[in-house]
C-alpha cells in the first residue's frame, strides 16, 4: 500500500477492498483523479482509498493519471545528534528539491541540502523510504516522489537559507525541539521520523 498526501490528507493506493467508514473508496482505473484531488484540496474529502487489484502495478497506474516530478532530500544529523531543518511557507520542513537531467538521485539530495542550507561535507548513511504527495504547478496537478537519504556531517559553519526558495530560517534542532517542530510540519516529514525512530529502536 502507498500513502500519497494531498493537502496533507491521506490518499491510499491499495489492492484490498476496505469497508468504508470514515473514508471514500474509488476504483483507480476509472476515478476522475483531478476531481478527487480538487475535493481533497477543498476539504470535501479528508481521506480516500484508490483500489487496484495488482499491487505491483498500482503506482505505475497512478503515474498514468498524473505527471510525476522527482525530488531528492536529506534527513541530516550533525556530530551533536541534531537534525537540520528549514522553515518556509510557515512550516518546518527538511531540505529537498527537484532532480536535474542526468543527475543521480543521491547527488540531487546532497546538492539540494547544500543549496538550501549552506551545509557542506555531507555523507549519505542510508536510504530512507520515499514519500509521495500531490502539488499544483502552472495549473496542473503533479505527483511528487521524493527520495530521502539519511546523511551525516561534521559541518559547523554558518547556515544560509536559500532566499529565492522562500527559506526563512535554517536550524539544527535537538530531539526535544524536533518533536515540537513536527507539530507544525507536513505529514510526509512526520513519516520519515516515525521510520527513523523505528529503525533506531530495532
Amino acid at each position: 500500500m502507498y500513502k500519497v498526501f494531498v493537502n496533507d490528507k491521506p490518499l491510499f493506493l491499495t489492492n484490498k477492498v476496505e469497508k468504508e467508514t470514515d473514508f471514500q473508496m474509488f476504483l483507480l482505473e476509472s476515478v476522475d483523479i483531478e476531481q478527487l484531488i480538487i475535493k481533497m484540496f477543498n476539504n470535501k474529502v479528508n481521506k480516500a482509498f484508490l483500489y487496484y487489484p495488482d499491487e505491483k502495478a498500482i503506482l505505475k497506474k497512478m503515474k498514468e493519471k498524473l505527471p510525476v516530478a522527482k525530488a531528492g532530500g536529506g534527513l541530516v544529523y550533525n556530530d551533536k545528534g541534531k537534525v537540520l531543518f528549514i522553515f518556509r511557507n510557515g512550516k518546518w520542513d527538511l531540505p529537498k528539491g527537484g532532480t536535474e537531467r542526468g543527475e543521480e538521485m543521491p547527488d540531487t539530495a546532497m546538492r539540494e541540502v547544500e543549496e538550501e542550507t549552506g551545509v557542506k561535507d555531507l555523507e549519505i548513511v542510508r536510504k530512507l523510504p520515499k514519500t509521495y504527495h500531490v502539488f499544483k504547478r502552472n495549473g496542473q496537478y503533479k505527483l511528487k516522489i521524493t527520495y530521502w537519504y539519511e546523511m551525516k556531517t561534521s559541518y559547523s559553519g554558518k547556515l544560509v537559507g536559500q532566499a529565492d526558495e522562500g527559506i526563512e530560517k535554517v536550524a539544527w534542532l535537538k530531539p526535544k525541539e524536533i518533536k515540537e517542530a513536527l507539530t507544525n510540519s507536513y505529514e510526509n516529514i512526520k513519516l520519515l521520523f516515525e521510520e527513523d525512530t523505528a529503525s533506531v529502536a530495532k
